[in-house]
């Protein structure tokens, strides 16, 4: 394998389990995530957590099957096979596919909760094409009605103890060829689980045309969210309300007016959530102050950084004689500075909000509102530590 599939393999990998630990900690009741992964990504995956600091991931040999390897995740907790730390026995099991990277904590709630009623639950959805079956001639030999039917889907959630009675029971047929978990439960347990109507986001990332579906999606939802960041002059808390009503028919906008300078604790709460995207507004000709003191907070959060951030330093200058100028030797070092947060995998831009009075600021932070769409959306490298003109 070369040095670049090698890469691209660990990034997705670390793309799904980054998705996977943001759930853990934003849902406060997943106390812990088993990753079960084959033998020779082990060492990676080891890595990839050590390098995204997840504290809540314990890494598992996987089997030669789907059904030897949930087993092997099960056994953690009942065998306290782990080498790192106790892990309490819990009450409730999700099982999920890593495949299936869009897992919602709606969708986990639920059947977690019916889990808890019924002994075990799963997610389904509809089917989109008939099943059919084909006799030994390779003709059609029936079809099942579509409506009666459903696609088993993930999560599935389980009372612990049902779940790993029943792989406990299980024979070398059930782990060898089986692939359905709530089969097991109701095989061996007599526990008839409970189904539960899934999103269509719960599809499953199998082909490679499907990774850049994925991209695609976690990209837009990565847009969704904007913090503006503004001192406390009135000009600068201006255009930070005008670029809030011009962006919030848009994306979700949280606007905020502070001194950087200080430790505020709102500021710190946003940066320990999920936002991706910072517009941090001035009326300082040079401000890169400010935008190392956000990149130093980022670096501090919580944040798991898989995805570039976007920072945009927005300059405002309201004046009747716009005389705003940048020299050479503080643009190669904004740039030098653009370029060595990209390591990081924070992207930082430059904007300009320029005009010559109050009546012609509304246009022109419409047009910053445009840009700063642009910039979130497209996320190009290529820009970082440009200074673009509204």
């Amino acid at each position: 394998m070369s040095q670049k599939s090698t890469e691209k393999k660990s990034n997705i990998l670390a793309q799904r389990l980054g998705d996977l630990e943001k759930r853990a900690v934003r849902v406060s009741w997943i106390s812990d995530i088993i990753v079960v992964v084959s033998p020779e990504n082990i060492e990676t995956m080891k890595s990839i957590i050590e390098k995204y600091g997840h504290k809540r991931v314990t890494v598992v040999k996987g089997g030669i099957t789907r059904h030897r390897s949930i087993f092997n995740g099960l056994k953690v907790f009942a065998e306290n096979q782990s080498s790192n730390r106790l892990l309490q026995k819990p009450e409730v099991v999700i099982i999920h596919d890593a495949v299936r990277p869009f897992v919602e904590e709606d969708i986990l709630l639920k059947v977690v909760t019916a889990a808890k009623d019924h002994g075990a639950a799963g997610a389904i959805r509809p089917l989109v094409s008939t099943v059919i079956a084909s006799g030994e001639d390779g003709c059609l030999d029936h079809s099942l009605e579509r409506a009666r039917y459903r696609a088993s889907e993930m999560p599935q959630a389980f009372l612990f103890d049902i779940i790993y009675q029943a792989y406990q029971q299980c024979t070398d047929h059930d782990l060898d060829y089986g692939t359905e978990c709530l089969h097991l439960a109701l095989k061996y347990c007599k526990t008839n689980a409970k189904l539960v109507e899934g999103t269509a986001d719960l599809w499953k990332v199998t082909y490679k045309r499907d990774l850049y579906a994925a991209e695609s999606i976690i990209k837009d939802n990565l847009s969704q969210q904007i913090c503006i960041i503004t001192d406390l002059k009135e000009a600068v808390a201006q255009v930070g309300f005008l670029l809030h009503e011009s962006l919030k028919s848009q994306v979700k906008v949280e606007a905020i007016s502070i001194s950087l300078s200080k430790n505020d604790s709102h500021l710190q709460n946003i940066f320990s959530g999920e936002c991706y995207n910072f517009l941090c507004i001035n009326d300082k000709e040079y401000a890169t102050e400010e935008i190392q003191q956000l990149v130093d907070m980022l670096e501090k959060s919580n944040i798991p950084l898989l995805y570039p951030v976007v920072l945009i330093l927005v300059h405002l200058s309201i004046s009747e004689n716009i005389s705003f100028s940048i020299g050479l030797e503080e643009l190669t070092k904004i740039k030098k500075f653009a370029r060595e947060v990209k390591k990081k995998n924070i992207l930082v831009y430059g904007l300009l909000i320029q005009c010559k009075d109050h009546f012609s600021l509304q246009e022109t932070v419409n047009s910053a509102a445009a840009l700063t769409m642009a910039l979130i959306k497209d996320r190009n490298p290529e820009l970082i530590g440009q200074l673009l003109v509204a």
